[in-house]
């Protein structure tokens, strides 16, 4: 029997997943038809942009799970009408991505590479950073990016500490969780790496009591949700001096207006939400293997656990 397949997103979405996503089902090698359009009632799998104009899954009787093209599920998992299975996009492509801007922006304030970028002025600044050994990273966030960037980071020799809602073990990192873990691992970053969920349980984790936590003049770098951040509080602390630098990635209204003051701050660096992106040709072969999973009745990769949120 032919697998329907519905692919829910933006035109230009289509457009450019069409081919790499055929391709990847065609080594399935499934019977399999993949349109954007289909009567509710003949659809087993969507594949799913939080954005598209599906938003109530009740009609698709037939349904056998819901495939996020994005990381992030925020925008779907809390939705009422939908009762079967959601995966997550996770798509070494764009775990790829996300580690290696963590790690270049981390390196950068490590080294202190400003100063001599900004600093051709004549003068010969001798001040030599410290070993990675010396520099503690804490990640809040154990999942899978948070993960892959904490195991580039220890491979450089940084000791690093991730925190999560729920306890974690993650090879070669402290790992800590609940309230109380997040103060201690809070009090021993250096640099600071937000890699949560946004959800209602991590809105505003960075805001004014969590930032006086950190060490003087600690470094924040957000690839991750905007709304973890207490701007009006990240703001304050930059002023202060409490926070030496902020690399921020997400906001919580994207594009970041022209008007808004981390454009002109001088100690914020604005990145336009690059930090990771998911690449159609690896994130389709993801897409194509949990559908071949569900067909074989094998458990789903990244599956999201509902009561959780993420």
């Amino acid at each position: 029997m032919t697998i329907n397949i519905l692919f829910a997103a933006k035109s230009e979405r289509w457009d450019s997943y069409r081919e790499p996503l055929t391709t990847a089902l065609d080594k399935t090698g499934l019977d399999y038809d993949l349109r954007p359009d289909f009567p509710p009632e003949q659809v087993d799998y969507i594949v799913y942009a939080p954005n598209s104009s599906v938003q109530d899954f009740r009609p698709y009787t037939n349904l056998k799970a819901v495939l996020n093209l994005w990381a992030g599920v925020e925008n779907v998992v809390h939705n009422k009408t939908l009762s079967v299975p959601l995966a997550r996009m996770v798509d070494h492509g764009l775990t790829q991505g996300m580690v290696e801007w963590v790690t270049g922006h981390a390196l950068r304030q490590h080294l202190g590479m400003d100063t001599h970028i900004n600093g051709q002025d004549g003068k010969w600044r001798t001040q030599v950073p410290p070993l990675a050994k010396d520099r503690p990273i804490t990640i809040l966030g154990m999942g899978a990016l948070g993960q892959a960037c904490a195991a580039a980071l220890t491979t450089l020799g940084f000791p690093v500490t991730g925190w999560s809602r729920s306890a974690r073990t993650v090879p070669q990192v402290t790992t800590l969780h609940g309230p109380d873990g997040l103060k201690t691992a809070l009090e021993t970053a250096q640099i600071l790496i937000l890699l949560l969920p946004d959800t209602p349980a991590t809105t505003d984790i960075l805001n004014a009591d969590t930032l006086a936590q950190l060490p003087r003049g600690a470094v924040v770098i957000n690839p991750g949700r905007g709304p973890l951040i207490d701007d009006a509080a990240l703001l304050a602390a930059l002023d202060s001096g409490q926070v030496g630098h902020a690399t921020l990635d997400v906001f919580r209204t994207e594009p970041l207006p022209k008007d808004h003051p981390y454009w002109a701050h001088p100690k914020v660096t604005v990145t336009p939400h690059i930090a990771s992106a998911t690449r159609e040709g690896t994130a389709s072969e993801v897409i194509a293997e949990n559908i071949r999973r569900g067909e074989a009745g094998e458990p789903f990769l990244h599956l999201v656990d509902r009561s959780l949120g993420y």
